[in-house]
């Protein structure tokens, strides 16, 4: 007779894994037990003094700093735009008195150049119309340049003027530069103007002229090459043996004359007058027009009202 066979592996409790070590047997699961809330610990909301955010109405504000440092920067650009137009004003005033004086000067006899020249006297008589004889030391020419006339670019000529009034003996000899005008470029070699060579006792009138001043802009000149791109008077009258005076001789040729002078390439030289910038009543306006534009986008920036971007919204600690 056959027995009948039992299953000796009991079917796991529902939700009860088998243990994996002995399949008899079952794991029975560990309970779960929820822990009440101790009485004796106090929640926020026992607090008299406790206000939720849901109970406080939010108010509407700016949110961070209202302004910041562009503000001071704002604030200093109509202040130093004020103060550069008021420089402005004053320097309108010592320019308008300065022209004047050379004005006044122009109109004056030409003076006849005395043989020898203090150079820190040549500050009083800036502008001054002066009259000179001698002969031209060719030999000894210099051209500073480039610069433009009319639109074409040239050369200013200055030449060595060699004076005798002592005698023939030589003791009394002295020279200065002048300035004889301008010559194109393509004749500023000395065969290509032969007629701008001229020979003899000439008799010169021009300005009497302080020295020019180099500005940061400009090379230095490089005499061993024969370049000059700027008047050094004292290094141009080392050059050349003569007195660091600088003379620039005036012409007023017409037309038709200063066309032919030019195509013979003999140097054109200036008017007389007095051709200093005045432009400090431009720098006026826009000092001050800066200054007034600038005091109203500040006014308007500080006055102006929060954007909705700018808005945030916090709460309100302030109760009715």
């Amino acid at each position: 007779m056959h027995k009948k066979a039992v299953n000796t592996f009991s079917e796991p409790q529902c939700g009860i894994p088998a243990n994996p070590a002995n399949p008899s047997q079952t794991t029975l699961p560990t309970p779960f037990t929820h822990t009440a809330p101790r009485r004796d610990r106090k929640q926020p909301g026992d607090d008299p003094n406790f206000t939720s955010i849901l109970d406080n109405p939010p108010e509407i504000m700016r949110a961070g700093r209202r302004h910041g440092p562009g503000l001071i920067i704002l604030a200093l650009i109509p202040f130093t735009a004020l103060v550069l137009g008021t420089w402005q004003v004053q320097r309108l005033g010592w320019k308008t008195d300065l022209i004047a004086r050379f004005e006044d000067r122009l109109v004056k006899t030409p003076l006849p150049l005395p043989p020898r020249v203090d150079p820190d006297a040549i500050h009083d008589f800036d502008f001054r119309r002066v009259v000179a004889r001698g002969r031209y030391r060719h030999d000894r020419e210099m051209l500073v340049g480039p610069r433009m006339h009319d639109g074409e670019d040239g050369f200013m000529v200055i030449t060595p003027l060699e004076r005798d009034p002592g005698g023939s003996d030589g003791r009394g000899v002295t020279t200065v530069l002048v300035n004889r005008g301008w010559v194109s470029k393509k004749l500023r070699r000395q065969r290509d103007r032969p007629e701008s060579l001229l020979t003899g006792e000439v008799v010169v009138e021009g300005l009497l002229r302080e020295p020019w001043k180099k500005n940061m802009f400009t090379p230095d000149n490089r005499p061993d090459k024969g370049e000059f791109y700027f008047p050094d008077v004292k290094q141009m009258a080392e050059l050349s043996g003569s007195q660091a005076v600088w003379i620039e001789q005036t012409m007023e040729p017409d037309l038709l004359q200063a066309l032919e002078m030019g195509s013979k390439g003999i140097p054109i030289g200036r008017p007389a007058e007095v051709n200093l910038r005045n432009n400090h009543a431009q720098y006026i306006f826009t000092w001050y027009g800066l200054a007034i534009a600038t005091s109203i986008m500040f006014y308007m920036v500080v006055k102006k009202p929060p954007t909705d971007m700018s808005r945030r919204i916090r709460m309100n600690k302030e109760w009715s």
